[in-house]
């Protein structure tokens, strides 16, 4: 699939990873539908920077953990442009949740959000891919959904339904629609992290480095314009670290 002119929606497209998803994806000549939850100035920023690179977005507002949210955005990008070509379910929540102090509403959080707003997202777009016989899904799951984080269960429970969502609709829509998952490993560290916990998490990792955003939407470009034959595939993007 040639990216240029290709209407791609970027859950979580106001700031870090998901941004830069959507810049690189502008970059190349896509439209943009750039999604976010609470940071309206920051999809301001992104859309303002897309439209300086001569390419058209639009700026859309939900909750993705909700149907009818859902059902809003594709109607809002058929009026703008009449089809949905990608859809990349990148946005998700991310805190710590030791296990015996884990409360129902973080657990619900994270499944809502996490999981819920990925199936919805493919259930709505993927209709109109499957109906135009053509479209690529790409999920943003976790290698700790493999190699699960103690500290973080619930984060890793969502993240594997990810990727077990991502194996099954890849046959549920075959062979006109390609579904896959990219699988990052730490390639932003949240404020609260010292200099200790970085030079561990580098340790950890084979390539000695934190990932870098750019890593991720590398990634995200090459499932959407490097093959048409990849689908049902889970793309470690670590450096390695899920070998430790």
């Amino acid at each position: 699939m040639n990216i240029k002119d290709k209407i791609c929606l970027v859950t979580g497209s106001a700031s870090r990873v998901g941004k830069i998803i959507a810049l690189t994806l502008a970059n190349k000549g896509a439209k943009l539908a750039i999604h976010y939850h609470s940071q309206a100035d920051k999809a301001k920023e992104t859309a303002e920077q897309i439209n300086q690179m001569g390419e058209e977005c639009i700026i859309l507002k939900s909750d993705i953990s909700q149907k009818n949210d859902w059902l809003k955005m594709r109607n809002n990008i058929l009026d703008k442009w009449g089809r949905i070509d990608v859809l990349i379910n990148n946005a998700a929540i991310f805190y710590q949740t030791p296990f015996l102090g884990i409360k129902e509403h973080q657990w619900n959080q994270f499944m809502d959000i996490n999981l819920k707003g990925t199936f919805y997202g493919c259930q709505v777009m993927g209709e109109i891919m499957v109906k135009n016989r053509t479209g690529k899904i790409i999920n943003i799951s976790d290698v700790s959904a493999e190699s699960v984080w103690h500290n973080y269960i619930p984060y890793c429970v969502s993240k594997a339904g990810v990727i077990a969502l991502t194996k099954g609709l890849s046959k549920a829509f075959a062979p006109h629609v390609t579904v896959n998952a990219v699988s990052p490993g730490t390639v932003m560290l949240a404020e609260k992290y010292d200099d200790d916990e970085e030079n561990y998490l580098i340790e950890r990792t084979p390539l000695k480095r934190i990932g870098d955003p750019q890593d991720i939407a590398n990634t995200v470009t090459f499932l959407i314009e490097g093959s048409d034959f990849i689908t049902g595939a889970v793309i470690p993007v670590d450096g390695g670290r899920s070998l430790t």
